[in-house]
């Protein structure tokens, strides 16, 4: 799909504000996308990075890998993955980077549209791992915004960086689709 028609989706039939219209400058980034709490989430995040003229990367469960949604899901940029082997999903990662010259990988680190305290710290071990920068990416149904927010430097302190992460979702009062699904370590 072109920039041009991502962005007409987007803003006129979701009505989302694109906050941040320019792609990060590095060519491999992890945008982080909160709140996840529907499956708009996936589209509104996939028609913002193709908007802004990026090629998402994301991570999906590969039960989701049968025909015919399979190779569609493989097309749009998506990643199959074996949530049970936490392991093997760190290497197929820090592998496709390595293959890639660009590569936007947008994940949500509540791994899962329900109401968790636990956010999962993956994308920090990929950032690490493939020395790539994070962004602090939003889509705030309140507000009907969205974009990839400020950068963020990871430090070896996994929940510190969490604790300072979720500080700024907090802080910025983002609202899922479904208010009351996010929630934070306290």
């Amino acid at each position: 799909m072109k920039p041009a028609t991502a962005r007409w989706i987007l803003t006129r039939l979701y009505k989302f504000t694109i906050v941040d219209p320019d792609l990060p400058p590095e060519p491999k980034h992890i945008i982080l996308g909160v709140p996840h709490t529907s499956i708009h989430d996936f589209i509104v995040a996939w028609l913002y990075d193709r908007s802004i003229g990026g090629h998402p990367r994301v991570m999906i469960k590969q039960e989701f890998f049968f025909w015919p949604l399979g190779p569609f899901l493989r097309a749009i940029g998506a990643i199959p993955v074996d949530r049970k082997n936490p392991v093997r999903i760190t290497k197929q990662v820090i592998d496709a980077v390595a293959e890639s010259e660009t590569f936007h990988l947008c994940i949500a680190p509540e791994g899962t549209r329900k109401p968790v305290k636990r956010w999962k710290t993956g994308f920090h071990t990929f950032a690490k791992a493939a020395n790539m920068p994070v962004y602090l990416g939003f889509f705030d149904w309140g507000k009907k915004e969205i974009g990839h927010g400020p950068r963020y430097e990871c430090t070896d302190d996994a929940m510190a960086d969490l604790r300072a992460i979720q500080q700024f979702y907090k802080e910025k009062g983002v609202q899922g689709k479904h208010p009351g699904h996010l929630e934070y370590l306290d």
